[in-house]
């Protein structure tokens, strides 16, 4: 799974449209369908605006493990 699959999947999970996420985020329906379509690679305010509206770590959408770092 890739970051948009991701990002289209918390969305569904939550049950909002793209509608419904441009109007929370102020962005526009259509440029929210050309980032989920892959027609343009998703702006980093965009996905800024994404993560804090799901309160969702980057992390996780990008895909990296979670690992806790020792000191040594």
């Amino acid at each position: 799974m890739d970051y948009i699959e991701r990002m289209i999947g918390i969305r569904i999970d939550h049950d909002e449209t793209q509608t419904q996420l441009a109007q929370a985020i102020g962005w526009s329906r259509p440029q929210i369908a050309r980032y989920e379509t892959r027609k343009c690679v998703p702006s980093l305010d965009y996905f800024i605006a994404f993560c804090r509206h799901y309160n969702v770590s980057a992390d996780y959408i990008l895909g990296f493990p979670y690992y806790h770092k020792t000191s040594q």
